[in-house]
């Protein structure tokens, strides 16, 4: 799992609340349960004219040009501004995965469904939560011509705004995990050594399990 400390990034500014996860990545995309591919087709409902379908070129379909991934300014945004409750619905783990294939590493939002929350963490991305002044603030600043540019410090829990800054709270478990990149397997492999000597003494303790 890529690591995050300091991530500084175009902001895409998603103003709608509620944004489920069959809208992040529709249903007829689930059934690879590979981790990558599925950035193509993030938003797809609202990224395309045409219906999506695993299989069909993206470069051959017709985008949306009223949609914000579509806009030349945030095409190259790997920060998403959204409403409260983002990711809810189902807790398909694809949903971060799309979101990770197309680049964004890090969501600003008010509120977030908890499974969601938690399927971020575990793949690579940042979610924080941010009050309702700040998003406002946020996106107004990223739908104006200048755009908004973030940096994001997460060893100082900090989002740093052009000479403003603005502190966010997390799990001190959940940052160490991003801060380190581990996933639930790289978190099991620290303890590798300490595995094998557990194991070591343990069929030696009782060498017929290894019959």
């Amino acid at each position: 799992m890529l690591p995050i400390n300091k991530h500084q990034g175009i902001v895409i500014p998603l103003d709608r609340a509620n944004v489920d996860t069959d809208a992040i990545i529709p249903k007829q995309f689930l059934k690879s349960i590979k981790k990558s591919g599925f950035g193509p087709n993030l938003f797809d409902e609202w990224r395309y004219l045409d219906h999506g379908e695993p299989g069909i070129n993206p470069e051959n379909r017709e985008l949306n040009p009223d949609f914000i991934l579509n806009k030349q300014n945030y095409r190259e945004g790997t920060i998403l501004l959204t409403r409260e409750n983002f990711g809810c619905g189902s807790s398909r783990e694809h949903a971060p995965w799309a979101l990770l294939d197309y680049g964004i590493r890090i969501i600003l939002a008010p509120s977030f469904a908890d499974i969601f929350y938690g399927n971020c963490f575990k793949n690579g991305i940042l979610p924080i939560q941010i009050s309702n002044e700040l998003t406002d603030l946020f996106f107004k600043k990223a739908l104006s011509e200048k755009g908004l540019n973030l940096t994001i410090d997460l060893e100082r829990q900090m989002i740093l705004d052009d000479g403003d800054e603005h502190d966010f709270k997390i799990d001190e478990f959940k940052k160490h995990c991003l801060l380190k990149g581990l996933d639930d397997i790289g978190l099991t492999l620290e303890y590798g050594d300490d595995i094998k000597d557990f194991e070591k003494h343990y069929y030696k303790q009782y060498p017929w399990l290894t019959k």
